[in-house]
């Protein structure tokens, strides 16, 4: 089973991409602020993660910045999840290799789970 970190820290959130995700057949790891994100890439190697930029103790930026050599070991790709839109944003976090920007007000979560699989689908 492929396994997903989803690093959420808006509680409502997190549940509800982990009930989307987990009915997709996927095994849903979950981290509800940066440091934690950054334990469980280290430890569980997901295969896809979901990252949020705006976290407590690290965002998403400082994580990326902090998982590098693991991302690019693992071929592990990264989406990101965030109501930051901005295009420096986007081009900051496609830098830091994340694959796809989704702003969460603009994409559902069936969208959401649909782009998670077709990664997953089209990674080797």
């Amino acid at each position: 089973m492929k396994k997903v970190l989803v690093a959420e820290d808006d509680k409502f959130l997190i549940k509800a991409y982990a009930a989307k995700l987990k009915k997709s057949g996927l095994d849903v790891i979950l981290a509800v602020n940066g440091e934690e994100a950054v334990q469980k890439i280290k430890s569980e190697q997901p295969d896809i993660v979901l990252l949020d930029l705006v976290m407590p103790k690290k965002d998403g930026f400082e994580v990326l910045a902090e998982v590098q050599a693991e991302i690019k070991k693992n071929k592990m790709p990264v989406i990101v999840l965030s109501n930051l839109g901005q295009d420096e944003d986007v081009e900051r976090g496609k830098k830091l290799g994340v694959i796809d920007y989704l702003v969460k007000s603009n994409t559902s979560i069936q969208q959401i789970a649909e782009r998670v699989k077709q990664v997953l689908d089209a990674k080797v």
